[in-house]
């Protein structure tokens, strides 16, 4: 009988092989990186062309290698790293595999020069499909050059699922980002199509810091460092008030290598509590040091991923740390009764109020451009806005109760009919404004509350939607246009979205290096955050792609209307709220906002009835 399992050639098990190590080009810059490193090197320079897909060389002056070194480095499980057991349990360098450069020449055109220190003249391979095209002599410095042209050339079905160039550059980016942290020791250059992105000297982590993010950013960043029997941690975590709605910039280090592990993650985040507003994310740099033999790195082949032996141990470290430096920092809030002598309750009345806008009441001025041209007015608060008794804490012991039932159901016909606010939502007198964050406005069956942030957004995130879909912007032109700088991976991302933001009413054009004019706004913008608003739309852009892949519409008008929106904090006049409710029930949806929150609840008289022990 004839056999059917068959061995397969080499050409096509490296090819297989390849593509764990080899997913895109970022994938290349890394693992070229991380050799440079272990070679030894002190000036690292890194040069691609169209987003690496055409050119990836790295330019090391690290010790280099010997003629029969550079061609045993291109075969497979070929490493200087290990030779022993042992050895993989002591792990210290980034690369130790064996693999990268095997995986690299069996899907690309790999042309490698290296000379060492005591070498008169240096080695020539080129190697292609893992085959040895060419074997010489050559010229060359100190160190080792690697070019890798034409990634994915003979696997034309990976190739067609690399990205845009913008996006293909921006994970590169990403990745010689994480190497100057890392090693900021280490003089590095980043050129992109003939357009040096990065010139960094040799120099301290906090000038490092200060080179990639600003001083702006610097003077928000906290210094960690704890030192234990099981791990030292050092770096930097984010003030609070800093936080930003995207995972980017969060890096952790393990003994110099970038990882991911969920569990450290979430240790940071706990330790800020309830000091990050939900759906934020701290900005933190940590630099964990720990025994080789107390963590696995041999879990994938991209080596991002470990395992601890101790992993608990290790998350109440991490937690702890961050608790005390913020601590130390005096950045948990405190609580003071700023009233008269010392009983507490004497003061209530100057806690922020809701505001009663009815008959007996002054109004604030209106601004009719809340929701319209110009975007959100904020009105000022009054010193008169006290009320003579603490009502927000009678409130807050029912809605306690009345949220323990869960979010309104989104089938509610037989209670609210859709689209008929007239009848039910305003047919009371009296619309309130509790702590500037919450509507309530009575409706037959008792008590409706209506979170101001989210129904706005989901008026915002319809709008938007129709615009795209429709192609008919609404922009506002800016008087004086702007000039806004942003990240080189931000950049590329903006100039991915182009068409998306053109449609919602962002008229942009480039400017120079890593830099946009804008011209126009959608009219919800409101004057002096266009700025902020567009680098808050592609933070939250980014953390929606990281959570669930959304369709870039979708995730355009659900990252706009989030920013866009009036916040909780924004005194809105009776009008506001008024026109507010009146556009929330005339979209398709009006009870859960485009992320899925509960837009408004309503409690019952019945429900009153009970907290207050009425029998009829």
């Amino acid at each position: 009988m004839t056999s059917i399992i068959n061995i397969l050639p080499d050409h096509l098990a490296n090819k297989i092989a390849a593509g764990e190590v080899v997913q895109r080009p970022d994938s290349v810059v890394k693992e070229l990186l991380e050799n440079s490193i272990d070679a030894g090197a002190t000036s690292i320079a890194v040069t691609i062309k169209n987003a690496g897909k055409a050119l990836i060389q790295v330019i090391d002056n690290g010790k280099g290698m010997s003629e029969e070194d550079a061609e045993k480095s291109f075969f497979r499980h070929a490493t200087s790293k290990i030779s022993t057991y042992d050895d993989l349990e002591n792990i210290r360098t980034l690369g130790f595999r064996g693999e990268a450069l095997a995986s690299i020449a069996a899907v690309a055109q790999v042309e490698l020069r290296t000379r060492r220190e005591n070498d008169q003249v240096g080695t020539l391979l080129r190697v292609e499909a893992n085959e040895f095209l060419e074997r010489g002599k050559t010229a060359h410095q100190i160190g080792t050059t690697i070019s890798v042209k034409n990634l994915f050339y003979n696997t034309p079905a990976r190739r067609q699922f690399l990205k845009s160039n913008n996006t293909e550059f921006k994970h590169i980016y990403e990745t010689v980002q994480r190497l100057a942290l890392s090693k900021p020791e280490i003089a590095l250059e980043f050129v992109s199509d003939d357009d040096t992105i990065l010139a960094l000297p040799s120099q301290s982590l906090e000038e490092r810091l200060k080179s990639l993010f600003g001083d702006r950013h610097f003077a928000a960043m906290l210094p960690v460092h704890e030192e234990t029997e099981i791990l030292t941690l050092s770096g930097y975590i984010g003030k609070p008030d800093f936080a930003r709605k995207s995972k980017v910039d969060q890096f952790l280090f393990l003994n110099g290598r970038f990882i991911i592990n969920r569990s450290i993650n979430h240790a940071v985040f706990s330790g800020y509590e309830h000091l990050v507003e939900k759906g934020n994310f701290p900005f933190f740099l940590l630099f964990i040091d720990l025994d080789p033999k107390k963590v696995d790195v041999n879990v994938h082949p991209s080596k991002m991923e470990v395992k601890f032996a101790d992993e608990q141990n290790i998350y109440r470290i991490v937690i702890s740390v961050i608790r005390k430096t913020l601590g130390k920092n005096d950045i948990v809030p405190t609580v003071e009764f700023r009233g008269p002598g010392t009983d507490p309750f004497s003061s209530l009345k100057h806690i922020a109020q809701p505001r009663w806008y009815g008959e007996q009441s002054a109004q604030p001025p209106v601004s009719p451009g809340l929701f319209g041209p110009g975007g959100p007015v904020r009105s000022v608060p009054s010193e008169n806005d006290d009320v003579p008794f603490d009502l927000s804490s009678t409130l807050d012991q029912i809605f306690a109760s009345a949220n323990t039932a869960g979010p309104v159901p989104v089938d509610t016909q037989t209670q609210f009919q859709h689209g008929t606010r007239e009848s039910e939502a305003l047919e009371g007198k009296g619309i309130w404004q509790l702590h500037n964050k919450y509507i309530l406005t009575q409706i037959r069956s008792g008590l409706m509350i209506i979170d101001q942030h989210v129904a706005h957004e989901r008026i915002l995130y319809e709008r938007a939607l129709t615009r795209m879909n429709n192609a008919v912007p609404s922009s506002q032109q800016l008087l004086f246009p702007q000039t806004i700088q942003l990240p080189p991976g931000d950049h590329a991302l903006a100039q991915d979205l182009l068409p998306y933001l053109g449609s919602i009413g962002f008229e942009s054009k480039p400017f120079g290096r890593n830099t946009i004019v804008l011209e126009g706004v959608p009219p919800e913008v409101k004057a002096g955050t266009e700025a902020g608003i567009l680098q808050e739309i592609l933070d939250e852009y980014k953390n929606n792609q990281l959570r669930v892949k959304l369709d870039a519409r979708d995730n355009i008008a659900k990252s706009f209307s989030c920013k866009a929106a009036i916040k909780a904090g924004d005194r809105l006049s009776e009008v506001e709220m008024r026109t507010l409710i009146d556009q929330l029930f005339a979209t398709s949806m009006p009870y859960v906002c485009p992320h899925g929150r509960p837009v408004l609840i309503k409690l019952s008289l019945a429900e009153l009835d009970r907290r207050f022990f009425r029998t009829s």
